[in-house]
């Protein structure tokens, strides 16, 4: 499942998950003898970072990162990749605590990573991507919002706020962390948009999302608030550049057409 000559580490970002984070983890080490896991705990209240490292304790493919505070997914996901970058992984795999995304979609992840992907999403709304025990409210919230970054940015992805997805470390590299500072849906399209912007080849695979069984969604009306202005505030920065590179040629020849 892993990519062949690399290695690859699974970031998990997590936030009072004590009762799913076992199973997400169990579930990946049993899937993959090669992959490693660092855990990104928030500090959580409920006493998830304990559990993270009795995990580790269990396993040496199983990593902490201890945080302070609660600072966002954003944040979290730029430290697991920064330590993940200090510590020499390949592939850098996005993936949730609640059991939402699946151990078994990985290897559909990693394997077009191995065809020459650049940035592989695991999208909900491809051909053969579905979601389980989601509220019909929730998958119109999802499929319209990802309509909007794809009619608004040009950005030609159907699921481009999916938050399970792979990355080559030369992708990371090359897009400046320190500037990113969006979260929740956002952080996904930003680096999503980045990366494309970036000229990295990036391709969907379709996952099953399947709804938490514990725990409550950290998704608020904040960040969804946050995504839409962001995301509109980029569509027009994109558009003024497209008018730029699409006017300049004609300026030119008006300017030479004058000194003639």
């Amino acid at each position: 499942m892993t990519v062949p000559g690399s290695r690859t580490l699974v970031v998990m970002p997590t936030y009072n998950e004590r009762r799913s984070l076992p199973t997400s983890v169990t579930a990946l080490l049993d899937g993959d003898r090669e992959i490693d896991i660092l855990i990104v705990d928030d500090n959580s209240p409920d006493g998830t970072g304990r559990i993270a490292d009795s995990l580790a304790a269990d396993s040496d493919r199983v990593f902490v990162l201890h945080r302070h505070r609660k600072s966002g997914l954003g944040n979290a996901y730029i430290a697991g990749f920064r330590w993940g970058l200090g510590h020499d992984y390949d592939v850098f795999v996005e993936m949730d605590a609640d059991g939402s995304h699946r151990s078994e979609d990985l290897p559909r992840l990693l394997d077009t990573i191995t065809a020459g992907a650049d940035v592989v999403l695991g999208s909900r709304w491809v051909p053969g991507g579905r979601v389980v025990n989601w509220p019909r409210r929730r998958q119109l919230l999802s499929r319209s919002a990802n309509t909007y970054v794809r009619v608004a940015m040009g950005i030609g992805l159907h699921d481009a706020t999916a938050g399970f997805r792979a990355y080559r470390r030369s992708v990371l590299e090359a897009l400046d962390l320190d500037t990113i500072s969006s979260q929740g849906y956002c952080f996904q399209v930003d680096m999503a948009w980045l990366s494309r912007l970036a000229g990295f080849a990036i391709a969907e695979v379709p996952i099953t999302f399947v709804e938490r069984e514990y725990g409550t969604s950290k998704m608020t009306g904040a960040i969804v608030g946050e995504a839409f202005v962001l995301t509109t505030a980029w569509a027009i920065r994109q558009r003024a550049r497209q008018l730029k590179s699409l006017t300049s040629p004609l300026r030119r020849a008006a300017n030479r057409r004058r000194k003639n």
